[in-house]
């Protein structure tokens, strides 16, 4: 598994990597206390970025206002639940209001400069 040793009691040789953070460790008593005290999961930078994108999208009052609806719900549910998606998307797209909610959106992921 490569040189060194384990991570956590720094004697034996590792033969396993923690699968959250890869860290490497010897058994399954190490892999525990690993577990208890030390072990951070790993992000990487897509879906970091792709996290950050879905707060700052949901933190913006103008669209949580427009999801409280129940009008645009109802669009969301319908263009979710069909089978044909696409087409659903481009029926409701016809109306001013998902237009708005859509341009809203598409405004915050991509800012005109």
């Amino acid at each position: 598994m490569g040189d060194g040793s384990c991570c956590v009691c720094k004697e034996a040789p590792p033969k396993y990597k923690c699968p959250s953070c890869r860290t490497p460790y010897c058994s399954v008593t190490c892999f525990k206390k690993h577990k208890e005290e030390s072990c951070q999961k790993i992000l990487h930078q897509e879906e970091i970025s792709k996290s950050a994108l879905q707060e700052e999208v949901t933190e913006l009052k103008g669209i949580q206002d427009a999801l409280r609806d129940p009008e645009l719900q109802r669009m969301i549910l319908q263009i979710d639940g069909s089978s044909e998606s696409e087409k659903e998307l481009e029926k409701v797209m016809e109306g001013q209001a998902f237009r708005e909610f859509t341009d809203k959106i598409l405004d915050i992921v991509n800012p005109q400069e």
